[in-house]
């Protein structure tokens, strides 16, 4: 564990966060770059997001407390991941870092093509980098071999790695070869100020188990399906708030219709992160059933505006929230129905601006970003390395495997001298740091969300 200490203490860093996964889009590794990226860019840091084009939204775009965000001219090729061209973004990707004059480079999750891309070719360039993972993954399926294998590449020359659970540093561990001294544990966090109870909005002669999730299968979406109908028929006083999109929806309402439960299953659809919030505070319990889950971020969200949650008892969950504000089950529909059982039964004990308070105090963006700031100066100061000794690493990853890796950096490292003569830096025009806004200058403008683009 990263122990936080003060901000004045660090050096100034200018950091390139780089993923698929950025807003517009909404999801927990969203969040979870917009929020550290704001706390960055409020201890002084410069910060500067690259993720790939969606839709219309191409080119520079500007959020809240001048965060500069660059949609890159990338289409999504596959569950809003970016079609991999190793080379591709290349020299886009080397403009950004000399314009942006970028000293470090950090990354976002496993399945994020960019993420993997943008990191190869920092390392070619010589900058330091630091990669975040947010998920768990297997080993045995072909996909979690694939991704395994394409992870230890990407991670045999990174400088630093985070992950948001002891669970998960230990599936990164093992799925990337990592020594465990690089790897460090920073969980997430919530934004409490934006998600706060409000007792009156919930009904007295009911009680409303919110599900706020992706409707996919590891979402644990058909878990829903088999839970739902059973509790609705142990317990007449209970009803069902679903948000989210997904593939298994049409389940979710077939069984709905089955069962003829549209009085007592409300279905939302996809739920803006910015409504979440007015969602929750209708529930009493707040129902995850996810199969796999590195930390849970809805979790937290749900606790700090008051709600009890019911959880599947898998990958970090255990670890996200105190034993008396959570009832974990093992992710079977019989001991989910008994779980939600205990739940109601423990609704009475239940305070919600104790929670928030709590929830206050146990989570804090402020603190998951000081102590980011920690791994970024360990990586500064980490040794460098040239291109022979970088290869030998990559030459460790397998039989075949390894002299494929290298050759791929081979080329990367050809190309990156190419590109040094066909545009060299001081042809690049240096942008200037409209990140650094002292919020003092605009006291009467109205703030901005995170959902707010410009």
């Amino acid at each position: 564990m990263v122990e936080p200490r003060s901000s004045s203490q660090f050096q100034q860093h200018r950091i390139l966060m780089v993923s698929d996964f950025f807003y517009p889009n909404f999801g927990g590794v969203e969040n979870h770059i917009y929020y550290l990226s704001q706390c960055l860019l409020k201890f002084g840091h410069k910060v500067v997001v690259m993720t790939h084009a969606y839709g219309k939204r191409s080119g520079i775009r500007y959020m809240t407390n001048g965060l500069k965000v660059y949609y890159i001219p990338w289409c999504p090729f596959l569950m809003q991941n970016s079609l991999p061209t190793i080379y591709g973004i290349f020299p886009i990707f080397r403009t950004i870092l000399i314009r942006e004059r970028i000293t470090l480079v950090h990354g976002h999750q496993a399945f994020s093509t960019l993420c993997h891309e943008a990191l190869l070719h920092a390392r070619t360039m010589g900058y330091k980098v630091v990669f975040t993972d947010h998920s768990l993954y297997g080993f045995a399926d072909l996909g979690s071999i694939h991704m395994n294998k394409v992870l230890q590449f990407t991670l045999a020359d990174v400088n630093q790695a985070i992950c948001v659970s002891h669970t998960s540093k230990e599936n990164t561990v093992l799925r990337s070869g990592l020594p465990p001294s690089k790897v460090f544990v920073i969980p997430n966090a919530v934004d409490t100020a934006m998600f706060k109870p409000s007792p009156n909005c919930r009904p007295c002669n009911e009680i409303v188990i919110v599900v706020i999730s992706r409707l996919v299968y590891r979402k644990g979406a058909d878990l829903l399906v088999e839970i739902i109908p059973e509790v609705c028929r142990r317990y007449p006083k209970v009803r069902f708030i679903v948000g989210g999109d997904g593939p298994k929806r049409v389940r979710l309402e077939e069984m709905r219709e089955k069962h003829s439960l549209q009085e007592r299953v409300e279905m939302l659809g996809a739920v803006p992160h910015a409504q979440v919030q007015s969602v929750l505070v209708r529930g009493h319990i707040f129902l995850n059933s996810s199969l796999t889950e590195a930390f849970c971020i809805a979790i937290l969200e749900a606790a700090s505006c008051g709600l009890l949650t019911v959880s599947t008892r898998v990958g970090g969950v255990p670890e996200v929230l105190p034993s008396d504000m959570i009832v974990l089950a093992e992710p079977v529909p019989e001991d989910m129905i008994s779980a939600i059982g205990k739940a109601i039964k423990l609704l009475p004990k239940i305070d919600t601006y104790a929670m928030h308070v709590r929830m206050k105090d146990l989570y804090s963006w402020s603190d998951v970003a000081l102590r980011t700031v920690v791994v970024y100066d360990r990586a500064l100061i980490s040794d460098n390395v040239n291109l022979l000794q970088r290869l030998s690493r990559y030459y460790e990853c397998g039989a075949w495997a390894g002299k494929l890796f290298c050759l791929v950096m081979i080329l990367d490292f050809i190309l990156w001298c190419f590109l040094e003569w066909w545009q060299p830096v001081k042809n690049v025009d240096v942008a200037p740091d409209l990140s650094v806004i002292k919020r003092d200058h605009n006291k009467d403008a109205p703030p901005l969300h995170c959902h707010e683009f410009f």
